[in-house]
């Protein structure tokens, strides 16, 4: 038993009707499974990142687990910000403090995961330009960020065309892995906030293009 809850944690079991079975390798986890895990290390991410913002900065925020804890993390130190999000969750999050001007895009709901996209969400964004964009992701390696979630990608590639300033928010977890779907290159990540400093090729990628990383 203690074992089934150890492997629950990690995120190494799919729950079904009468017990739990392995996850399958590579296996996307929907937001509803990945809020609860990890809870520790994205929170450290997330307040780091939300040092990184001033009050009257206009932001980009996507949809995911990690984005929902920085967004939380904004709105308990009342940082005064308008935000631009395809998610339902940073924007009830953010909707709860009185200094935050939230934007939602239109488009299609993925119900997994609680989140917008499509054309019409990246035709919205491109009408903004701001000060700064805040995104998570599926995958990391030498090659560049990836995503499992279909349409995540497009969504994540215009908002860093809209942006300033480039913060991806990426755990050690998923360092060394690839999704499907090519988010950006190396050089398009301007700062990477993760929990352990990366190594081997993905550490010198990083070096080599410049990206600023910072740690808890």
């Amino acid at each position: 038993m203690n074992a089934c809850i150890h492997l629950n944690s990690e995120g190494l079991l799919q729950k079904s009707h009468g017990g739990a079975s392995p996850r399958a390798p590579g296996t996307h986890q929907v937001l509803d499974e990945r809020q609860f895990e990890r809870v520790g290390e994205r929170g450290k991410l997330a307040q780091n990142a939300a040092g990184r913002v001033r009050d009257g900065q206009s932001l980009m925020i996507d949809a995911g687990s990690t984005t929902m804890e920085f967004a939380r993390a904004l709105a308990h130190a009342g940082t005064r910000i308008t935000a631009i999000t395809n998610s339902l969750q940073v924007a009830m999050i953010l909707g709860t403090s009185r200094d935050a001007r939230v934007i939602m895009t239109p488009g299609h709901y993925l119900n997994a995961e609680a989140a917008l996209i499509g054309t019409e969400t990246c035709a919205f964004l491109r009408r903004y330009h701001v000060d700064a964009c805040f995104l998570g992701a599926s995958a990391l390696n030498d090659a560049g960020v990836s995503e499992a979630v279909e349409g995540f990608a497009d969504v994540k590639q215009t908002m860093l065309e809209q942006s300033v300033q480039r913060y991806f928010l990426i755990d050690a977890r998923k360092f060394g892995t690839a999704h499907l779907t090519k988010v950006a290159e190396i050089c398009d990540i301007g700062t990477l906030i993760t929990d352990v400093r990366p190594t081997d090729a993905l550490a010198k990628a990083l070096e080599q293009q410049g990206v600023e990383i910072l740690l808890p």
